[in-house]
């Protein structure tokens, strides 16, 4: 069942980030295109080309057309929902960023307890802002609003709050009972790029310099086999 939440969230969140780069690309290049067919037309009156005139008139006002005002909002509620499902797909992953240089200082009781207790604050917070958010669309949803271009209901697009973190509150639980079990947290490397051969000798120097700096994340496990 959480495989298929999971691949749900990535598949979604996917879908939700090409869907708004296509609809940026087409909307800019339609507006460039307008702009450059529109000088050609003033150009070929001024050189005395009325038949070619005519044809760029009839593409710009073809170009002209095509209504492209609503691409910019539902562009923006696709980035809305792709923030909060992001989010939660972030806590899930582990690449969140978080200033955890004195936790790992700490020795591995107190570690593990101030690990605990921020994931719960995490849970507790985007449980509040779940129920709350709910209750927002729930009157979104009687005042029947709509936006001003799409003209949609404007509780679907407030949906995302309620539901973005609801998911964010199930992935901070999640990731708690995880490390309260094994020990371990999800974790990132955000200087790992995929494809890229790191068995360099230099790069493997390097690594082995901040795997053992004290100000190099770990979890439980990873410090005690330090030791």
């Amino acid at each position: 069942m959480l495989r298929i939440l999971d691949r749900a969230e990535e598949v979604l969140i996917a879908t939700l980030i090409a869907t708004a780069t296509v609809l940026i690309f087409a909307s800019v290049t339609h507006r460039f295109a307008l702009g450059f067919v529109a000088d050609f037309v003033g150009f070929f009156r001024g050189h005395g080309m009325p038949g070619a005139a005519a044809a760029a008139k009839n593409a710009y006002l073809s170009l002209r057309s095509i209504n492209l005002v609503w691409a910019q909002e539902l562009t923006i509620i696709l980035f809305v929902w792709m923030a909060k499902f992001g989010a939660a797909y972030g806590v899930r992953t582990g690449i969140h960023v978080g200033i955890d240089v004195l936790i790992n200082r700490l020795e591995a009781p107190k570690r593990r307890f101030f690990i605990l207790f921020g994931l719960a604050a995490g849970a507790l917070f985007t449980g509040i802002i779940a129920v709350l958010g709910a209750n927002f669309v729930h009157h979104m949803y009687n005042a029947s609003s709509i936006s001003p271009d799409l003209e949609l209901p404007m509780w679907l697009v407030y949906l995302a709050i309620p539901m973005g973190s609801a998911l964010m509150c199930f992935r901070f639980l999640q990731v708690a009972v995880s490390f309260a079990r094994t020990g371990e947290l999800p974790h990132h490397d955000h200087g790992h790029v995929d494809g890229v051969d790191t068995e360099d000798e230099g790069i493997d120097d390097l690594g082995e310099v901040f795997l053992h700096s004290p100000l190099t994340p770990r979890d439980l496990v990873e410090k005690e086999k330090d030791k």
